[in-house]
Protein backbone atom coordinates (compact mmCIF):
# COMPACT_ATOMS: atom_id res chain seq x y z
CA UNK A 1 0.00 0.00 0.00
CA UNK A 2 1.64 3.64 -1.14
CA UNK A 3 0.25 7.00 0.11
CA UNK A 4 1.04 10.45 -0.77
CA UNK A 5 0.15 12.52 2.27
CA UNK A 6 0.16 16.55 2.16
CA UNK A 7 -0.79 18.56 5.32
CA UNK A 8 -3.40 20.99 3.90
CA UNK A 9 -5.18 23.65 4.99
CA UNK A 10 -8.25 22.85 3.08
CA UNK A 11 -8.87 20.33 -0.20
CA UNK A 12 -11.72 18.91 -2.39
CA UNK A 13 -12.92 16.12 -4.54
CA UNK A 14 -15.47 17.04 -7.81
CA UNK A 15 -16.85 14.47 -9.92
CA UNK A 16 -19.08 15.95 -12.80
CA UNK A 17 -19.00 19.16 -11.43
CA UNK A 18 -20.52 18.04 -8.14
CA UNK A 19 -18.45 18.08 -4.80
CA UNK A 20 -17.70 14.65 -3.15
CA UNK A 21 -15.72 15.10 -0.58
CA UNK A 22 -14.51 17.98 0.85
CA UNK A 23 -12.07 18.89 4.46
CA UNK A 24 -10.65 21.76 5.76
CA UNK A 25 -7.11 21.64 8.10
CA UNK A 26 -5.83 18.37 7.89
CA UNK A 27 -4.47 15.42 5.50
CA UNK A 28 -4.96 14.72 1.65
CA UNK A 29 -4.20 11.27 1.55
CA UNK A 30 -3.80 9.74 -2.38
CA UNK A 31 -3.90 5.59 -1.68
CA UNK A 32 -2.55 2.97 -4.09
CA UNK A 33 -3.38 -1.03 -3.12
CA UNK A 34 -1.18 -3.37 -4.47
CA UNK A 35 -2.00 -7.09 -5.50
CA UNK A 36 -0.40 -8.09 -2.31
CA UNK A 37 -2.02 -5.77 0.20
CA UNK A 38 -3.90 -7.31 2.97
CA UNK A 39 -5.77 -6.18 6.16
CA UNK A 40 -2.42 -5.53 8.26
CA UNK A 41 -1.39 -3.20 5.29
CA UNK A 42 -4.43 -1.08 6.10
CA UNK A 43 -4.09 -1.00 10.16
CA UNK A 44 -0.19 -0.49 9.75
CA UNK A 45 -1.26 3.02 7.18
CA UNK A 46 -4.55 3.90 8.68
CA UNK A 47 -2.51 4.37 11.98
CA UNK A 48 0.92 5.45 10.55
CA UNK A 49 -0.79 8.22 9.34
CA UNK A 50 -3.58 9.27 11.48
CA UNK A 51 -0.12 9.48 14.22
CA UNK A 52 1.58 11.41 12.22
CA UNK A 53 3.49 14.47 13.72
CA UNK A 54 3.54 17.31 11.28
CA UNK A 55 1.21 19.64 12.49
CA UNK A 56 3.23 22.32 14.07
CA UNK A 57 2.86 22.81 18.16
CA UNK A 58 2.95 26.17 20.11
CA UNK A 59 6.81 26.16 19.81
CA UNK A 60 6.49 25.93 16.19
CA UNK A 61 7.67 22.68 16.13
CA UNK A 62 6.11 19.66 13.84
CA UNK A 63 4.97 17.87 16.90
CA UNK A 64 1.27 17.59 16.97
CA UNK A 65 -0.63 14.62 14.74
CA UNK A 66 -3.76 15.23 12.76
CA UNK A 67 -5.87 13.81 15.86
CA UNK A 68 -4.02 16.28 18.49
CA UNK A 69 -5.38 19.45 16.00
CA UNK A 70 -8.78 17.91 15.66
CA UNK A 71 -7.98 17.45 12.06
CA UNK A 72 -9.89 16.10 9.19
CA UNK A 73 -8.82 13.41 6.28
CA UNK A 74 -10.07 13.14 2.10
CA UNK A 75 -8.77 9.97 0.87
CA UNK A 76 -8.64 9.63 -2.76
CA UNK A 77 -8.21 5.87 -4.28
CA UNK A 78 -4.89 6.19 -7.01
CA UNK A 79 -4.68 3.13 -8.15
CA UNK A 80 -1.51 5.41 -10.74
CA UNK A 81 0.91 5.14 -7.50
CA UNK A 82 1.72 1.63 -8.42
CA UNK A 83 2.53 2.73 -12.07
CA UNK A 84 5.89 1.38 -13.32
CA UNK A 85 7.58 4.00 -15.39
CA UNK A 86 10.59 1.64 -15.44
CA UNK A 87 10.72 0.47 -19.08
CA UNK A 88 9.37 2.79 -22.45
CA UNK A 89 7.22 5.90 -21.88
CA UNK A 90 4.28 4.03 -20.80
CA UNK A 91 2.85 2.86 -17.21
CA UNK A 92 2.89 -0.67 -16.76
CA UNK A 93 0.05 -0.58 -13.64
CA UNK A 94 0.19 -4.73 -13.36
CA UNK A 95 1.67 -4.24 -9.35
CA UNK A 96 -1.71 -2.79 -8.98
CA UNK A 97 -4.74 -4.39 -7.30
CA UNK A 98 -7.78 -5.42 -8.87
CA UNK A 99 -11.02 -3.07 -8.67
CA UNK A 100 -12.65 -5.24 -6.47
CA UNK A 101 -9.74 -5.93 -4.14
CA UNK A 102 -8.70 -2.13 -4.73
CA UNK A 103 -12.15 -0.91 -3.25
CA UNK A 104 -12.26 -3.45 -0.05
CA UNK A 105 -9.01 -2.16 1.03
CA UNK A 106 -9.98 1.60 0.10
CA UNK A 107 -13.07 0.60 1.98
CA UNK A 108 -11.33 -0.60 5.10
CA UNK A 109 -8.76 2.02 5.31
CA UNK A 110 -11.23 4.40 5.59
CA UNK A 111 -13.23 2.76 8.00
CA UNK A 112 -9.74 1.96 10.00
CA UNK A 113 -9.20 5.84 10.13
CA UNK A 114 -12.44 6.93 11.36
CA UNK A 115 -12.31 4.40 14.01
CA UNK A 116 -9.51 6.37 15.46
CA UNK A 117 -12.26 9.11 15.37
CA UNK A 118 -10.97 11.62 12.77
CA UNK A 119 -13.36 13.03 10.46
CA UNK A 120 -13.03 11.35 6.72
CA UNK A 121 -14.63 12.35 3.62
CA UNK A 122 -13.62 10.67 0.25
CA UNK A 123 -13.34 10.70 -3.31
CA UNK A 124 -15.56 8.44 -5.70
CA UNK A 125 -13.62 4.93 -6.33
CA UNK A 126 -12.63 4.79 -10.25
CA UNK A 127 -14.34 7.89 -11.16
CA UNK A 128 -13.00 11.02 -13.43
CA UNK A 129 -11.69 13.48 -10.18
CA UNK A 130 -10.82 16.54 -9.97
CA UNK A 131 -9.03 17.21 -7.23
CA UNK A 132 -8.08 20.84 -5.04
CA UNK A 133 -5.99 21.27 -2.43
CA UNK A 134 -3.90 24.13 -0.57
CA UNK A 135 -1.03 22.33 0.08
CA UNK A 136 0.22 23.47 3.70
CA UNK A 137 3.93 24.17 4.36
CA UNK A 138 4.53 22.16 1.66
CA UNK A 139 4.43 19.23 3.66
CA UNK A 140 4.03 15.95 1.33
CA UNK A 141 5.37 12.69 2.62
CA UNK A 142 5.65 8.98 0.86
CA UNK A 143 4.35 6.33 3.25
CA UNK A 144 4.55 2.73 1.34
CA UNK A 145 3.15 -0.35 4.36
CA UNK A 146 6.17 -2.27 3.03
CA UNK A 147 8.58 0.27 3.99
CA UNK A 148 10.40 1.01 1.34
CA UNK A 149 10.17 4.42 1.37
Amino acid sequence: MRAVVQRISRAKVTVENKIVGQVGKGFLVLLGISQDDTQDDVIFMAQKIAGLRVFRDTEGKMNLSLQDVGGQMLVVSQFTLYGDCRKGRRPSFVQAAPPEKADELYQSFVAEVRGQGIHVETGQFQADMDVELVNEGPVTLLIESNKEF
